[in-house]
């Protein structure tokens, strides 16, 4: 059995958005008890993560840590036809993930207790990203 769905998020800007809740409702009505959930997102300039769903200081050190990687502004990249922004957005997502495989169990993504799955804006603009969510099993 197959499922898929799009989840269509507005962003506010760089930082990150909880998917979880939604991906969760997805499987529970995909009616799969058995197999793997598998999330995309359609940009290049934004990624996807399974993190520490607690405390929110980890999304603050997480943004901290990139930035000073991937600084914006950084004079070796020339791709800034969008702004200082636009290449290390696009060096963020590369360093990070497109895509995510989590186990389905009982009808539930399998995840750890203080994990969850996260939408990682990497641009200082809001935009409308495009995750798809694919539910396959039994």
């Amino acid at each position: 059995m197959l499922a898929q769905q799009q989840i269509h998020v507005d962003t506010r800007g760089r930082g990150t958005y909880d998917l979880s809740a939604e991906v969760q409702s997805m499987v529970r009505q995909s009616g799969i008890r058995s197999g793997i959930c598998h999330v995309f997102i359609r940009h290049t300039s934004a990624s996807l993560m399974l993190c520490e769903n607690a405390d929110p200081a980890v999304m603050r050190d997480l943004e901290a840590f990139m930035a000073r990687q991937v600084p914006d502004g950084d004079p070796i990249f020339t791709h800034t036809a969008e702004g200082p922004d636009d290449m290390p957005a696009h060096v963020r997502s590369v360093l990070t993930q497109s895509d995510l495989n989590i186990p389905v169990i009982e009808g539930r993504c399998a995840l750890g207790t203080w994990q969850g799955i996260f939408l990682w804006e990497h641009r200082h603009r809001g935009h409308r990203r495009t995750v798809i969510v694919t539910v396959q099993g039994e």
